[in-house]
């Protein structure tokens, strides 16, 4: 747990930084606003130039739709870059789904245990075991999703936003009518239904019991893309727009390969299972608890009564 909350951690606090410091600083230079700092030195200014460039084959930044066009080739660039990357770590997922798939014995039996315990300590005891048998079988909960595409990713969202936000050659551009400088609902909402798409393909050959765990974080990720793109610009939901077509696609070509994935994790999977010795020693902790527990016999035995009885008719 203490490694996935790091990982959690690293991840948020890297949004944060990257998104906080997309406030690039500005000067007043003869009238005119001119960009500088960090995040536009090393991030937004090399974007720009790159999407000048890129721009320069549709015929210039001040072409029509011109600047649209290089966010998709940028983003074309960037997504095949990641692609071997995130297919791999989606492959990584789809072996532990099936993982879990080949334990859901092991685990309805602790399910049962849990449903039927007596003490709160019989239901922590079967928690506990949950995680024992994931453990033993060295099978991860959270199914091999990493955040490094996305780490990886948060520079170009910071520079690319500061390049169409303060570049004086790409703060006017539009694509298709859209003011690519301010947000536009359209692409927001385009990205999000991209992103849901990709996610509802990724749950489909799943078992029903894993897609009750896989539905939140499914919705969590088009949710996160659809505020960015809203609150940001409409260059960077154009950019997620793209990369969402991408995600389908390395997500179609894994859905081809399940058939295959799961066949090799059948052959190779050795299962152990641990779930009926942990069943047995706690259903045994239990008996001896209750029978620790049961109270002592304080009647009085037939030889204490006759006692009692001989000192009263003595008297």
């Amino acid at each position: 747990m203490k490694k996935k909350q790091k990982l959690g951690m690293i991840a948020i606090i890297a949004m944060m930084l990257v998104f906080l410091s997309g406030c690039v600083r500005v000067k007043n230079v003869n009238h005119e606003e001119i960009p500088y700092g960090f995040i536009w030195n090393y991030l937004g200014h090399p974007l720009e130039q790159l999407m000048n460039m890129i721009a320069g084959f549709f015929g210039g930044v001040h072409a029509p739709n011109a600047v649209g066009f290089a966010i998709m080739i940028l983003t074309i660039i960037v997504r095949l870059v990641l692609l071997p990357m995130m297919v791999s770590q989606q492959h990584k997922t789809t072996i532990q789904q099936e993982k879990m798939g080949m334990l859901r014995p092991q685990l309805e039996k602790l399910q049962d245990l849990a449903k039927n315990a007596t003490t709160p300590e019989q239901r922590t005891a079967a928690s506990a075991a949950t995680m024992q048998v994931y453990r033993e079988n060295n099978v991860s909960l959270t199914g091999g999703i990493g955040c490094l595409p996305l780490i990886i990713q948060l520079p170009i969202f910071s520079g690319l936003y500061a390049a169409i936000r303060y570049s004086p050659s790409l703060s006017d551009s539009s694509f298709f009518g859209i003011a690519l400088k301010h947000s536009s609902p359209i692409l927001a909402i385009l990205a999000f239904v991209v992103y849901l798409a990709q996610g509802y393909l990724m749950m489909l050959g799943v078992p029903e019991d894993q897609k009750k765990m896989m539905r939140t974080t499914m919705l969590l990720s088009p949710v996160m893309i659809l505020v960015f793109s809203w609150t940001t610009s409409a260059g960077l939901g154009l950019y997620f727009f793209i990369g969402g077509l991408f995600a389908i696609i390395q997500t179609l070509i894994i859905n081809i390969l399940r058939p295959r994935i799961k066949t090799h994790v059948a052959e190779n999977f050795e299962v152990k299972n641990v779930a009926d010795d942990i069943i047995k020693d706690i259903q045994s902790q239990a008996s001896t608890t209750t029978t620790n527990t049961v109270p002592k016999n304080d009647t009085p035995t037939n030889d204490n009564a006759k006692r009692n009885a001989g000192k009263q008719n003595h008297k």
